[in-house]
């Protein structure tokens, strides 16, 4: 497909007062505050594409950095679009491994890099058996995570032997056995020539640092860079980014404190909020217009994170009804996941497309009962962070079934070829009756059909099953009409007309295990990031009762924070700032 050229003035144009800003600023360090919705990512797609308009960029020397595919595989798109799509755009990890298996050669006299582990569970497991240590699945995941978190936050051993006593061992470990079988794992690893994730970072890293021309030659190729989701960043990706950058100070970063929800992970929005510390000379930008949600919907998020450290004070700048967020008290979950699904229900029989609405959740756990409610109101459902789109059995056989296709030479229209293999799948242009897996598979070959209609004029077999592929290999997946049922983590980056947040009570959000106020600082942000997931409509709830013999559970603290009109909540008594209560 031909890349779309913008002129200066078209680039600038298309952008508010705040976003003009970063666009027009080329040079040196650039900080930009993005709060939810205030359109980071045309800020900086606009600001890159500028650049290479202008000519104050070389297209081929800049790189764009994110945290996933998928927002690769967007800002790659905008890119494209906008005239720069030469510019690479890739995760910490993607351009990491790329430089990593390009050099490898080079340092380690001959031969390829040791190949990455999909994942540590395996060789944990072996590591256990060396070590005689009877370990479950569970606590082979937990013990992952702590070496990923061990890693990424640049903590040698010793120093996580220190901190291991207030971190806690995993599952029925005990501190020495834990600390034996992280160990071993390494020894398993160097011995298979293997290395995991958090390796390729930190081996890149010491690569660059230890060898010259290898940061010669990396410094060379890349003069300008552009983080997203700077809030996200790690002590490993923090230390690589700045390798790469040697001297130079050619640095743009954007992000938002209010959405670190990956801190246990090892992310710290700490080098979001000390830019300025760190470059006494920075550009730095404060985007706070939401063109996403309504006014009520900003007003809530505001109310909940008054006064945190590195808050944005949100403006509404969506149009649109200004419908008020709803919060409803259920007896028990089964009465919250059967009216939620009511409501759904009635959302899409008045209009409403299935995949403008979602159910946000705190854990996965919790989709089992909106999977069932959704199922006996007819409701088709998607869960995000499940299999993949492209992985399904279903999708890959109409995928394959394409491919083969187009290798026919063939002169009909394109949206008949793809259509008669679908057929031959069993996929029709009317959707069936009902619920279910038939409707699910009937979906998810429905969104291969749609997507003929994004195709230019002209476009064959071949060229589109090409895109599928290329789709495939970014994440980039096609809307299906289906609601969305996604953990809070998962919904990061996406939005939605329509969205519910349910079991807001304390022990699931604050989630149980989160003490101390770090850890529900954190799970502030997480409903945050759940809030300002909306584009129009807004419903909160929570039950009084979960599974049998656990008791009565209270509301989330942090609704009374939302509802102005609680005791002590910030604007008590402001009746234009309440929540409307809805009692079953």
């Amino acid at each position: 497909m031909a890349e779309l050229v913008s002129t200066e003035d078209e680039l600038l144009d298309a952008l508010d007062e705040e976003q003009r800003v970063v666009a027009e600023a080329l040079i040196g360090p650039v900080c930009v505050l993005a709060g939810a919705g205030t359109g980071k990512t045309r800020a900086i797609t606009h600001r890159i594409a500028y650049g290479v308009a202008s000519g104050a960029y070389d297209p081929a020397r800049v790189m764009a950095l994110t945290f996933t595919a998928r927002a690769a595989a967007e800002i790659r798109g905008r890119l494209h679009a906008l005239g720069a799509g030469r510019v690479q755009v890739r995760t910490f990890h993607a351009a990491a491994l790329a430089q990593l298996n390009h050099f490898w050669p080079l340092v380690a006299g001959g031969g390829p890099a040791p190949r990455v582990l999909e994942y540590k569970g395996r060789l944990l497991g072996h590591a256990a058996e060396r070590l005689k240590v009877r370990v479950d699945t569970a606590t082979l995941r937990d013990v992952a995570a702590e070496i990923e978190w061990r890693k990424v936050s640049v903590v040698g051993m010793a120093a996580y032997e220190a901190r291991l006593a207030s971190r806690g061992p995993a599952g029925a470990l005990s501190a020495e056995q834990q600390l034996a079988l992280m160990q071993e794992y390494e020894r398993v690893k160097d011995e298979r020539r293997s290395m995991d994730f958090e390796d390729v970072l930190l081996a890149t890293a010491g690569m660059i640092e230890s060898e010259p021309s290898v940061a010669m030659h990396v410094r060379e190729s890349y003069r300008h860079f552009v983080v997203d989701e700077y809030q996200d960043v790690s002590p490993a990706q923090q230390r690589l980014l700045e390798l790469w950058l040697g001297d130079r100070k050619e640095l743009c970063v954007v992000g938002d404190a209010s959405q670190t929800i990956y801190s246990f992970a090892g992310a710290s929005a700490e080098f979001l909020l000390g830019f300025e510390r760190r470059y006494d000379d920075a550009t730095v930008v404060r985007l706070e217009r939401n063109y996403r949600s309504t006014e009520p919907i900003v007003a809530a998020a505001n109310r909940l994170m008054r006064g945190r450290s590195g808050a944005l004070r949100l403006e509404a700048a969506a149009g649109g009804p200004a419908v008020e967020p709803q919060l409803a008290e259920f007896a028990d979950d089964v009465a919250e996941a059967r009216e939620v699904a009511r409501r759904i229900r009635a959302s899409i029989d008045a209009g409403a497309p299935a995949a403008e609405i979602a159910v946000l959740l705190r854990v996965n756990s919790q989709s089992a009962l909106y999977e069932r409610a959704l199922d006996d109101v007819g409701v088709a459902y998607r869960l995000r962070g499940a299999q993949r789109f492209f992985d399904q059995p279903d999708v890959l056989k109409a995928v394959h079934a394409l491919r083969a296709q187009a290798l026919v030479p063939s002169d009909e229209p394109l949206f008949k070829s793809v259509s008669d293999v679908l057929r031959s799948l069993g996929w029709s242009a009317n959707a069936p009756e009902g619920p279910g897996a038939v409707r699910a598979r009937w979906e998810a070959l429905n969104a291969l059909a749609g997507l003929v209609d994004e195709q230019p004029p002209g476009t064959t077999l071949r060229q589109f099953a090409d895109e599928l592929r290329a789709r495939a290999e970014s994440h980039h997946e096609p809307a299906v009409q289906a609601v969305t049922l996604a953990t809070l983590h998962s919904a990061k980056g996406l939005e939605w007309d329509e969205v519910h947040l349910v079991g807001l009570s304390e022990g699931l959000l604050p989630i149980a295990y989160a003490k101390g106020l770090e850890a529900i600082d954190e799970e502030r942000r997480l409903l945050y990031v759940g809030l300002t997931r909306a584009r129009r409509r807004l419903a909160l709830s929570w039950a009084r009762r979960g599974p049998v013999g656990r008791g009565e559970r209270e509301p989330s603290r942090f609704l009374r924070e939302l509802d102005s009109r609680s005791p002590g909540a910030p604007g008590a008594g402001s009746e234009t700032a309440a929540l409307p209560r809805r009692e079953h």
